[in-house]
């Protein structure tokens, strides 16, 4: 098959040709520090309201309470750091799950080592969180809750309005933050419906440019800002503005919601041709992502016993066909997946474990050829490795 086969969208996605082109058009003609008083500062001023008020409507919130950052790390440090310092008198218990981002599970790390005292949350084999032993970590000191929608590793969906329901009849008052960023604009999500405090997202995982994020902050919400300089973004994150990203951003979000049934059916049936054909292809696998409505549309994470995933991986890239072995912010260290693990997925299994994940810009020809070239790659591997 001619052209290449992106199935790591987990880790990003190609941008809209849209998107490029609104980006290049800013970077010649609206150039301008947002911050300016004359007209260029006036235009890209503008502009950034635009993206604010665009992603405002598809989370169903209000325009000032989304503010912009560098990427999704930095929305995620903003948030989980913002939020614990601003709050320290109330209390220095937080909670997290164990299946986190990096960005997040090692700001709580951070924090950890500056006296707060932090639970960590066990998931079940399908990378679901236990709410029963959640329950039981909700303290009155509890300040700060972080809770993933979608993991990235898995494609697990998060029980997020459980999790609610569980402070609320608790009586706890902590900061409720949702890390967004593997799932907006793939699975439906209301923050204000859910009674979320705290949502992070990230441009480049829905056809958007690298180097842009954004922090949904409910008014109201007790937030310290972690990066000083000019208070832009309403001291929430100081530093001048990528509008031109900013820009992409918002023109991703337009396409993507224009969409959205379409683009989540589009995913779901890629996703389970992929599955399907390769349990029928292929012996001696595990499937680590959950269940249809537990599962993100975009997400297939399988074991291949007996194959080390980094030899798959390069085997069909050779083929022209683009995989990843877990999170594109860990996949080069020799750690094994910190997800599957507190799965308890096995050591071996864990080596051999693939993440696929697909987009609207692949097509069934394209998940056609990757079941054969896979089927055929593991076969061959297999009969190396086994000797």
């Amino acid at each position: 098959m001619n052209g290449e086969i992106y199935l790591d969208n987990g880790a990003t996605t190609k941008p809209y040709d849209e998107v490029v082109d609104e980006m290049i058009e800013m970077l010649n003609t609206y150039y301008g520090n947002p911050s300016s008083l004359h007209t260029k500062g006036i235009e890209a001023e503008n502009a950034i309201n635009h993206t604010r008020k665009v992603i405002a409507g598809a989370l169903e919130v209000r325009i000032d309470e989304i503010f912009f950052t560098s990427g999704g790390t930095e929305a995620n440090n903003i948030a989980v750091q913002g939020c614990a310092l601003a709050n320290r008198k109330k209390g220095n218990h937080i909670i997290v799950s164990s299946i986190e981002h990096p960005s997040i599970l090692n700001t709580y790390k951070h924090l950890e080592q500056d006296g707060y005292s932090v639970s960590y949350i066990d998931v079940d084999d399908k990378g679901i969180i236990d709410l029963n032993h959640f329950e039981r970590e909700v303290r009155k000191e509890t300040i700060l809750v972080s809770i993933m929608h979608v993991n990235n590793e898995v494609g697990s969906i998060q029980p997020i309005a459980s999790v609610k329901k569980v402070l609320q009849a608790k009586g706890c008052d902590a900061i409720y933050h949702v890390d967004a960023i593997q799932s907006f604009g793939k699975v439906y999500l209301n923050p204000k419906q859910i009674g979320i405090d705290v949502l992070t997202l990230s441009a480049h995982k829905l056809h958007g440019p690298k180097g842009v994020g954004a922090i949904y902050v409910k008014k109201g919400t007790h937030i310290r800002p972690i990066i000083f300089g000019g208070s832009q973004e309403l001291d929430i994150r100081s530093g001048t503005e990528n509008v031109a990203g900013i820009v992409g951003f918002g023109k991703a979000v337009e396409i993507t919601f224009r969409n959205f049934e379409q683009n989540i059916c589009k995913m779901r049936s890629l996703r389970d041709m992929l599955k399907k054909g390769i349990i029928q292809e292929i012996e001696d696998i595990i499937i680590h992502s959950a269940h249809d409505e537990e599962s993100a549309p975009h997400i297939l994470n399988i074991s291949f016993v007996g194959i080390k995933a980094e030899v798959l991986l390069h085997a069909l890239e050779a083929n022209n066909i683009f995989v990843s072995t877990g999170s594109a912010c860990s996949s080069n260290k020799p750690s094994p997946s910190h997800v599957l693990k507190a799965m308890k997925v096995s050591k071996v299994c864990i080596e051999g474990a693939i993440r696929f994940s697909v987009s609207t810009f692949n097509t069934p020809a394209e998940i056609t050829y990757c079941i054969e070239q896979v089927a055929a790659n593991v076969k061959q591997l297999r009969k190396y490795m086994r000797r």
